[in-house]
């Protein structure tokens, strides 16, 4: 098997600003990132990042998030709700309608931004956060464009992915969870191979270790509240794929077990917008190298075109 290593670039190679915006009635923690060397009177284009379905800020994101600020551009993370550095509570909790309203909110956020150009903006969603970004694509007809990597494009197809005894396990708690009154039920967000968790399969766990040790001062909760897998199967972006209006590109791995890429869906849709490419990979291959430096030159092609 090949050796994935995170391609570490350093967060001293942008300027930071910290910020706050209120979303879904909690106080969200978001990024701005930008070029070194960038003037304070001048506006960029900017690109909105949108995290996935464990996301934290920096986390398996830093790399591609660094990259765009190299190559000249504005770029804003943020933390849902009950994640990262955001408040908010119950914790942990994954609700995929709710993350799009508050990244709907976190997009106007950047808007206000006085270093980026408004008008110039390019929505970047990984992992679940693609399927928030088909969303949001659909209701922005005025944003530069949209790239979505290894999206969750069918929440009932990933829910078919999972093994049986852990889906019924998953299932059962989430709903025991739902109706019992007090703090969550956690389970694993991350595990090893075979082990419990939302997310066991394509290597997740040491992509996660291998991200982290790259940034050792960001602390990661793997945990997540039982009730959010009773979401996964009701949400299902690729149904508003034919309503994107805007240049969207597409990156789906063909190996992919956590998100399977659903290309005959995708394929079905044929939204002339939406540019597709398929890379021989699994779920977490491209945040990493060897993979990385295509994954992101393809969508340097794109900001650019």
């Amino acid at each position: 098997m090949t050796t994935r290593i995170y391609p570490n670039l350093p967060l001293e190679s942008a300027r930071t600003i910290k910020s706050t915006f209120m979303a879904e009635g909690a106080l969200c923690a978001a990024t701005l990132y930008l070029p070194k060397d960038a003037p304070d009177d001048v506006q960029l284009p900017a690109i909105l990042v949108v995290g996935g379905w464990g996301s934290i800020q920096m986390a398996l994101t830093s790399s591609f998030a660094l990259s765009f600020v190299e190559a000249g551009y504005a770029v804003m993370e943020f933390d849902y709700p009950g994640w990262g550095n955001s408040g908010g509570f119950p914790r942990q909790g994954i609700n995929p309608w709710r993350r799009t309203r508050v990244a709907d909110t976190a997009l106007a956020h950047l808007k206000a931004q006085p270093q980026v150009l408004a008008h110039d903006i390019t929505l970047w969603g990984t992992s679940f956060g693609g399927g928030h970004v088909v969303d949001l694509a659909t209701q922005h007809p005025e944003l530069k464009g949209a790239i979505v990597q290894v999206p969750m494009l069918d929440g009932l197809a990933a829910t078919l992915a999972t093994p049986l005894g852990r889906l019924v396990k998953m299932i059962g708690l989430g709903v025991l969870d739902q109706i019992k009154p007090g703090a969550p039920i956690f389970i694993p967000t991350l595990a090893e191979e075979g082990d419990f968790g939302t997310m066991d399969r394509d290597g997740g766990m040491d992509a996660m270790r291998a991200a982290l040790a790259a940034h050792p001062d960001h602390k990661y909760d793997n945990r997540v509240a039982a009730r959010s897998v009773l979401t996964m199967p009701f949400y299902r972006p690729w149904l508003r794929l034919k309503d994107v209006k805007i240049p969207m590109l597409m990156i789906g791995a063909t190996g992919d077990t956590v998100a399977p890429f659903v290309s005959d869906k995708v394929k079905r849709v044929g939204n002339p917008n939406v540019q597709v490419i398929e890379v021989a990979a699994n779920h977490f291959d491209p945040y990493f190298n060897p993979l990385f430096p295509e994954m992101l030159a393809h969508q340097l092609k794109f900001l650019r075109r």
